[in-house]
């Protein structure tokens, strides 16, 4: 099931979609959240996705399990699973729908999952940038891409000094402390 989005760019009508829960195979991603202790829980179609800051088919948090839905955006659900990754001890163990945290981090959030995309049948790095900005994702280059590639040398040292991905920007599966 692919979701669609239509909007206006330079005064024509486009159409795009993005990859959904029910376009990958599953087992990637719950091995790949396994490494970060995360649970995936799979919600009846139509039902509220519970712990979902956003409603809708945006994944939800609550404490270490990621819902979901066949209509979930996997962008969504690695942006809701790379907040539990980087956010402290502390806020991990009271999590529910709010991750909370601050600009460098949200950042960080934002390069990590472009990162771990690369981790998840069918979507990879650039399929994860183009949903990024079919979603709606802004940034100052105008494009996940430009920023990933030119303007997040910070979110990368955010991540490299808590020891979530190394210096080859190859992820160590930790969590932050």
């Amino acid at each position: 099931m692919q979701r669609s989005h239509n909007f206006i760019n330079n005064s024509k009508l486009v159409t795009d979609s993005v990859l959904t829960i029910a376009e990958v195979d599953t087992s990637s991603i719950s091995a790949l959240l396994h490494k970060y202790n995360l649970l995936l829980s799979l919600n009846p179609d139509n039902n509220a996705i519970p712990g979902s800051f956003w409603g809708d088919s945006e994944a939800g948090l609550v404490g270490n399990q990621l819902h979901v839905r066949s209509d979930t955006p996997i962008h969504s659900l690695l942006h809701e699973s790379c907040h539990y990754i980087c956010m402290d001890e502390q806020r991990r163990t009271g999590l529910h729908t709010d991750a909370g945290g601050d600009y460098d981090e949200e950042n960080a959030v934002c390069y990590l999952q472009i990162i771990l995309a690369t981790k998840i049948s069918n979507m990879g790095s650039q399929k994860m940038m183009d949903d990024m900005d079919i979603w709606g994702y802004t940034f100052r280059l105008g494009s996940a891409q430009q920023w990933f590639e030119k303007d997040a040398e910070d979110a990368q040292q955010w991540l490299i000094d808590h020891h979530i991905i190394d210096t080859d920007c190859q992820p160590t599966f930790q969590l932050r402390q």
